[in-house]
């Protein structure tokens, strides 16, 4: 189910719930948690794994500058360092709120 409300606050991202209950997730938390395929990296049907480079953050990578939705099940946040490609489904972010494991890269 879709939250009621999302809003940026300070270096939150804060989430009220339909049903009930708010969450509040850091935007640095957020960023790196990124679940797209050029943050993680990503396997195709023969198994070959393709992996993107490590990348450093500046501080531009942890500022948020818009939010769009991501069809009806997801949030698509936009970064200042020009990252824009991570959907992030409504049970992914309460599992970041609650302090739930991140996706880890893929190994090889």
């Amino acid at each position: 189910m879709p939250p009621a409300d999302i809003q940026v606050i300070g270096t939150e991202l804060a989430i009220r719930w339909a049903e009930g209950g708010e969450a509040f997730i850091q935007l640095e938390t957020l960023r790196r948690c990124c679940p797209c395929a050029a943050c993680l990296g990503e396997q195709d049907v023969l198994g070959n794994v393709y992996r993107p480079p490590e990348r450093p953050y500046t501080p531009a990578s942890f500022e948020l500058v818009r939010l769009a939705p991501g069809g009806g099940s997801a949030l698509r946040p936009a970064w200042r360092a020009g990252h824009a490609t991570g959907l992030y489904s409504w049970e992914y972010l309460r599992r970041l709120a609650a302090g739930g494991e991140a996706p880890q890269r893929i190994a090889s």
